[in-house]
């Protein structure tokens, strides 16, 4: 049997990535200006509400500081990889039974890193939603700051010159000014609530799958402990002869099934609400005008079959557009990655 950690000769795609087509890789995977560590993430949270408008000012730390969360997460699955590799590597000198589960836990360990990196990817979607908030809320922020000098124009003059003429034409300036600024309100009040049901949505859909392939993972891994003999012997004494290679084999395709045939709808935890959490439910959406309580039927389902018309491009917005990538340059990559033993060791019969 090749040892190896790819847990899949073809990477094809999962049934839970058929269902719901991965996103482009995150933003955060490229650009190191700043290196690695804590001095670009301290330097990004600090000047993060430094420029751009009032309005928008507290969702930009709050985009920066979801940045800084994703980089860890992104080293976080790097370095369980690597951990995986160093458990086979030690594993490898060990006593037959101990050098193949190792190395076999070391394949589910590095399944844990790749499942790392995807979340950062699905995180990065809740992210880029919550940076079109950020984008309206630095339109709408002229439209007020306009509405504001008017006002403060009217009540100048009609203290130092009470009879000028300009006042009548402030005033009628002020009308439109007040007119734009519901117009802006409203599609800032409207979109608000939308992105911010459509980010967390992301984000806790992503949670979700990722912890639910955590758990499967933990449950095979836990079966694989149970191939290692850990009866004591006495010294002098031998332990039998290992024979559980086809057995590690088969739990780590039994859990590669189970990866790979996951989807929304088959996982384990399913929330329910308490009665009166219900109840309380449906008398909000009453006061709302609806007459019927929150459907939770489809809280599962694609974001891609929710999302309304309301979706405002983060690029859209001249004023952020090139913001948060000036800070970054490509970094190199490493062009080939070692996954595990390279030898190959005879199946024992």
């Amino acid at each position: 049997m090749h040892r190896t950690y790819s847990m899949r000769q073809s990477r094809a795609p999962t049934a839970s990535q058929i269902q719901n087509p991965p996103p482009p890789s995150s933003s955060t995977k490229s650009g190191r200006f700043f290196g690695k560590g804590g001095v670009g993430h301290a330097f990004r949270k600090s000047t993060a509400g430094a420029f751009g408008p009032d309005l928008a000012k507290k969702l930009a730390i709050l985009v920066k500081m979801e940045k800084n969360v994703m980089r860890s997460m992104e080293l976080v699955g790097r370095e369980r990889m690597e951990v995986a590799q160093q458990l086979s590597i030690w594993g490898e000198a060990c006593d037959d039974d101990v050098s193949d589960v190792t190395d076999k836990l070391g394949v589910l360990i590095y399944e844990v890193g790749e499942l790392e990196d995807q979340l950062v990817d699905r995180y990065d979607q809740y992210r880029v939603t919550i940076k079109s908030i950020r984008n309206i809320e630095a339109s709408v922020q002229p439209s007020r700051d306009r509405k504001q000098k008017i006002t403060d124009q009217i009540a100048q003059l009609k203290y130092k010159e009470p009879n000028s003429p300009r006042i009548v034409v402030l005033e009628q300036e002020l009308v439109r000014a007040e007119a734009e600024s519901l117009v802006a309100e409203a599609q800032l009040s409207n979109i608000t609530r939308e992105k911010l049901k459509a980010a967390f949505t992301y984000q806790f859909d992503a949670l979700k799958e990722h912890s639910e392939k955590l758990a499967i993972i933990a449950g095979f891994g836990k079966h694989l402990l149970e191939l290692v003999d850990d009866t004591p012997v006495t010294p002098g004494e031998t332990r039998e002869a290992y024979d559980g290679y086809e057995a590690s084999k088969a739990i780590i395709q039994d859990c590669e099934d189970a990866l790979t045939n996951w989807v929304t709808a088959n996982a384990a935890i399913k929330p329910s609400l308490s009665t009166r959490a219900r109840n309380l439910s449906q008398r909000r959406k009453t006061h709302m005008g609806e007459g019927v309580g929150h459907d939770l039927s489809g809280q599962d389902s694609s974001m891609k079959d929710r999302e309304s018309a309301l979706w405002v491009p983060a690029g859209a917005h001249r004023e952020y557009s090139n913001e948060e990538e000036e800070e970054e340059e490509e970094e190199e990559e490493p062009s080939a990655e070692t996954r595990g033993r390279e030898e190959e060791r005879p199946v024992v019969a």
